[in-house]
């Protein structure tokens, strides 16, 4: 398996090194670290110009080789070794076109020229929505050897390839994970529903029906993730919630104190959530802890 790790050396994209090399440290993962240097944006060709561009990239080549070699540092000292690249262009361009070629692709939440320190980045933004593979958006991590993982099912092909790839790619037998499978609140109530249709007075309640239902199929959902993950992770436990799922899923990552939240990025909604603005972007956005979402 191979892992990009994109870094421009600001204390968000360091940890995010860091934490990449504590959660995806396996034998057979290899890693590349990435860092991409703005280019210069004079527009004149004379010789005067000429000059400024050359001290300019001589400038970024040795910031750049410094922030390459901080970053090989950390790897090593968890002892991961790592091969490097520099590049010159658009960050989320240049790593967009890099992480065709990788399994994983881990951006930090922010980046050293983003003014705001909330949510994500354009950056972030950009490779979370276009990437491909799994995209690891990482913040800093609060277990030491072993780590709280929230993962997201819905009995969708999307949800399957997040709890696969979570297996596969991370070491799985340092993860505590609860499998949160969230019940959608339906549109239409079943008061006004018994008003919309001929409802025989004698009938079950369709509203009680319908939570059973929802309830079976939940628990149905959940119980066939568990049995995926019996034989590879450190523990497992099962959480139900109604509602919208990016607000569940959000809700308890900030009361169950996560490391991480695993999950796909369509569900059984469809195109929906595809968008920017989805449940797996809203998540990524707004999450209190690092968040890996599978791409389809």
């Amino acid at each position: 398996m191979r892992v990009l790790i994109a870094t421009d050396g600001s204390p968000e994209a360091t940890a995010a090194v860091r934490i990449a090399g504590r959660l995806l440290r396996k034998e057979e993962n290899e890693f590349m670290i990435l860092c991409v240097a703005p280019e210069f944006s004079g527009r004149k060709a004379d010789e005067a110009s000429s000059r400024v561009r050359s001290t300019y990239e001589q400038r970024m080549i040795r910031e750049t080789e410094s922030i390459l070699n901080r970053a090989q540092q950390i790897l090593a000292e968890q002892g991961t070794n790592a091969s490097t690249a520099a590049r010159f262009g658009s960050p989320a361009k240049t790593i967009l076109e890099l992480s065709a070629d990788f399994d994983v692709t881990v951006v930090g939440a922010t980046g050293k020229r983003d003014i705001s320190k909330v949510g994500i980045g354009p950056v972030a933004t950009r490779v979370l929505e276009h990437g491909s593979g799994m995209i690891l958006v990482a913040r800093d991590l609060t277990g030491e050897n072993t780590w709280r993982v929230l993962l997201a099912v819905d009995g969708s092909r999307s949800s399957m390839q997040s709890l696969r790839a979570m297996i596969n790619y991370f070491n799985a037998s340092s993860l505590d994970v609860t499998c949160i499978h969230v019940v959608e609140t339906p549109w239409v109530h079943f008061a006004d529903a018994e008003e919309l249709f001929d409802v025989p007075d004698d009938a079950i309640d369709p509203e009680l029906q319908f939570k059973q239902q929802m309830e079976r199929e939940a628990n149905s959902i959940l119980e066939h993730a568990e049995e995926e993950l019996a034989d590879y992770v450190l523990g497992r436990n099962r959480v139900i919630r109604n509602g919208n799922p990016g607000t569940a899923i959000l809700g308890e990552a900030e009361i169950g104190d996560y490391d991480l939240i695993v999950l796909g990025s369509t569900g059984m909604s469809g195109l929906k959530h595809q968008m920017l603005g989805s449940v797996s972007a809203k998540v990524a956005a707004q999450a209190p802890c690092s968040v890996a979402v599978v791409k389809s």
